[in-house]
């Protein structure tokens, strides 16, 4: 029997095992979500499992519905060609939500004017126009232009100055000065000037290598001819071709036309890094910020993308091969819907091995770093704090702000050299001369780390550190006296942990032992992001645009990190003193095996030759080192 809060629950046999598009509808009749489907019973038999089983998201969408209904199509492509036209429509919030990092610059070529111009532009909507780009900077595209124009004399100047001077047949004022070849200047005709317009566009889409060669074939011709002034004006076409096509590095072959998307993900957002290669050559990066409501697979957020980029695109703005990092389930579909708007084959695969799968590594490092920018851009804007911590203290009920957080975290390398991190958030921001670190010699688990770490701390509430005092002299000889706060200067006013239930539990039961319960306390767990609270069985779920969680992931990221740099630099300690214990082994050489080798581990796999190959180590020596390893 359906709980009362999935009523609209339809009965197994009402749902058709077609292919098709499914709608979730709120009781005022907004859709939530559109999904599609090749069995649209077993894809909707998951959303009705026990409610405890669904992530946390896909429950409160669930809960959050009045009705569902669907429709049957004949093929899995019209369900493509749906789900897209319905999320464009009714822009569920449900669904993945698209946010453009800026207003990127394009190239556009007015192909509805009697006399084609190029523009620099952000308008979209210009009618009949062909775009190129986008471009990171304005300047960029008016490098570009500036040196094309060379090669391809087209028109430059405005609607009303191409008017004017076709009307009193003086050239305008961009022609005047050789930076306009329209027929206002009296070059070319009309025709002419179309002809060189396509011409342009040919180079633009992809670099066309046939224009150099007809360059040097004429640059050639010119020489032979003994007309030097002409073989300059080619040799000075080549140039500015080799300049335009110098501005994107060479990635791929001359042939290779190609769309990479680079995706960096967590449970909330994903950035996406869209590099454009034509003619081999990285025409145009594209950054997008995607905001997720529902957990969904890599494959999932890849389909959801590509009907996005190319839900409106025709001909060639579709490639040949689209390279992303997850193949979604549905591939054949989607290279089948592609196929229908470029009009030829296209294909969808993952870089394996290559200057492919680098340049994927490259685009998968900016979106990581995109990612991270857009994570802490909002905790670095004031207004934005301030949200954070007043949305914090209404979602975890503190009679206050907390102004002063502390967060824990525990790593460890598979048991051992346990350690513990604590950093200091005040005001929304890093205190990082506060952060300290935590060594941790016997433990049983996770939960017994946090006991003792927090039982350590907070025994500094009851007997503070004394303020120290210190003593300088200045060049003028007077005496400044400097006061040092202690280490635990100030009580938080909340504690947050790394983990779930069983890690908050630890950690209440340490404030209650410290008698310390006027701390406020909580967990935030990483793979659903879900917030707990001591006590509580189910945990507090954040909007997953509150500024509160955002702030909440920065202070466990930031534990994290710490934690794990403290880690490793007392694994690298501990190296470092089993080696010096080798006779004749000094402090560079260590290094120096530690650089090679990465490890003891990979040391003591390594053979006796392989150690003697590192300049400064003998074989007496690569034997001691062997010995000595094997021994202990």
């Amino acid at each position: 029997m359906a709980r009362p809060e999935l009523a609209y629950k339809p009965k197994q046999g009402e749902i058709p095992t077609n292919p098709g598009v499914y709608r979730f509808r709120d009781a005022e009749g907004r859709v939530l979500y559109v999904g599609k489907a090749k069995n649209l019973r077993s894809r909707l038999s998951n959303y009705f499992a026990p409610l405890h089983t669904l992530h946390e998201r896909t429950r409160r969408m669930v809960t959050t519905a009045a009705s569902v209904e669907w429709t049957v199509v004949d093929s899995d492509i019209d369900s493509l060609q749906l789900e897209y036209m319905w999320i464009k429509e009714f822009d569920p919030p449900f669904n993945v939500r698209y946010k453009d990092d800026k207003s990127y610059p394009f190239m556009a070529i007015t192909l509805a004017d009697e006399a084609p111009r190029v523009i620099v532009t952000r308008n979209r909507r210009i009618a009949g126009a062909r775009y190129f780009g986008p471009y990171p900077k304005v300047w960029a595209v008016h490098d570009t232009i500036d040196l094309m124009i060379k090669v391809f004399p087209i028109r430059t100047c405005s609607d009303a100055s191409y008017k004017k001077a076709m009307a009193t047949g003086r050239p305008c004022f961009p022609g005047q000065i050789g930076r306009c070849g329209g027929p206002c200047s009296g070059k070319v005709s009309v025709e002419e000037h179309r002809a060189i317009v396509n011409d342009f566009m040919a180079f633009m889409s992809g670099g066309d290598q046939r224009f150099a060669k007809e360059l040097t074939t004429r640059m050639r011709e010119s020489s032979a001819a003994m007309d030097y002034e002409a073989a300059a004006r080619y040799r000075d076409r080549l140039q500015a071709i080799d300049a335009v096509l110098s501005k994107s590095a060479l990635v791929l072959d001359d042939d290779i036309d190609v769309d990479l998307f680079g995706i960096a993900e967590d449970e909330l957002a994903a950035a996406v890094q869209h590099f454009v290669i034509r003619g081999g050559r990285v025409r145009a990066v594209r950054a997008t910020t995607i905001e997720k409501e529902l957990d969904i697979s890599g494959g999932e957020l890849v389909d959801q993308i590509l009907q996005r980029t190319y839900g409106t695109a025709r001909g060639s703005e579709v490639p040949r091969q689209v390279l992303v990092p997850a193949l979604p389930d549905d591939t054949g579909d989607l290279e089948q819907w592609l196929q229908e708007r470029r009009g030829k084959k296209v294909t969808i695969q993952v870089a394996q091995r290559g200057q492919k799968a680098d340049l994927m590594r490259t685009a998968a490092l900016n979106a990581r770093q995109a990612l991270m920018i857009h994570k802490t851009r909002r905790t670095s804007d004031y207004v934005a704090r301030t949200q954070g911590l007043t949305d914090l203290q209404n979602a975890l009920g503190l009679p206050d702000a907390p102004l002063r957080i502390e967060c824990y975290d525990v790593s460890h390398l598979s048991g051992t050299n346990v350690v513990a991190s604590m950093v200091v958030f005040e005001d929304g921001l890093p205190r990082k001369d506060q952060y300290r670190s935590f060594s941790i010699a016997e433990t049983t688990d996770d939960t017994d780390s946090i006991g003792q770490v927090l039982t350590r701390r907070l025994a500094y509430l009851d007997r503070p550190e004394p303020e120290t005092a210190a003593e300088t002299v200045n060049d003028d000889g007077t005496v400044v006296t400097e006061r040092r706060k202690p280490r635990f200067a100030y009580p938080p006013q909340l504690l947050v942990v790394d983990g779930g239930q069983p890690q908050v539990a630890a950690a209440a039961r340490a404030l209650r032992n410290a008698g310390h319960e006027e701390i406020a306390l909580c967990g935030i767990a990483k793979r659903l992001e879900e917030v707990w609270l001591p006590g509580e069985e189910y945990p507090v779920i954040l909007p997953r645009t509150s500024e509160a969680l955002y702030l909440l992931q920065r202070l466990r990221d930031e534990a994290h990190r710490f934690a794990i740099t403290h880690q490793r630099k007392r694994r690298r300690r501990d190296i470092q003193s089993v080696l010096a214990e080798v006779p004749g082994l000094g402090e560079a050489r260590i290094k120096a095996l530690l650089r090679h080798f990465g490890s003891v581990a990979a040391l003591k796999r390594a053979s006796e030759e392989e150690i003697v190959a590192l300049p400064g180590i003998g074989p007496s020596l690569a034997a001691a080192i062997r010995t000595h390893l094997t021994d202990g």
